[in-house]
Parts: C-alpha cells; structure tokens; sequence
C-alpha cells in the first residue's frame, strides 16, 4: 500500500501555482531568446525584474500557505517554536538579494 502525498499548505492552490511556474519558466526561455537575439540589455533587465516578481509573489504565496497550514500543525503538536523558526530562516533567506 502506498502512503498519500501529504497535504502542504499550497495543496489547495497547487494547480494555480504550477501556472505560474510554468509561466515564469516560459519568461526565463523568453530571456534566453533574447540574449540570442542580442536584444538591448535594459529590455533583458526589464524582463529579468518581471521574474523576480513573479518569483516573489509565488514565494509569498507558498509562505503564507506555511504560515496558515504548517505553521498550525506543528504548533498543535508541540513544535510552535521550531516552526517560526524555520519559516524566519526562509524569510531570511528570500530576502538576501544581491
């Protein structure tokens, strides 16, 4: 027998999510394109800043799936701490830039 796939905080929104992916992954082959096309570098930033938005909103949403499902499950059984914990490190790490 086979175990579920558990349920994550993005499980409701996982087909939303993956058209974004595959939207922002459609860009990222777009800028590629362009570099091949020698396109002028100020478009290919413009393009590059477009991604990391997106990027970031997908990122915000995945984080307050966290925040609202994991987050909750941990802290009923007993793991509050190492939950907030875990999701500051995340946020530390998504704001490093550059």
């Amino acid at each position: 027998m086979t175990n579920p796939a558990p349920t994550r905080g993005y499980t409701a929104t996982k087909d939303n999510l993956q058209s974004r992916l595959r939207r922002i992954e459609g860009q990222v082959r777009g800028i590629d394109r362009m570099v091949d096309e020698d396109r002028y570098c100020i478009d290919i930033l413009t393009q590059i800043s477009a991604i990391q938005a997106a990027l970031d909103k997908v990122a915000l949403g995945l984080l307050d799936g966290h925040a609202r499902h994991c987050m909750h499950e941990g802290a009923q059984e007993g793991r509050a701490d190492e939950m907030a914990s875990e999701l500051m490190a995340a946020v530390g790490r998504l704001m490093k830039r550059g």
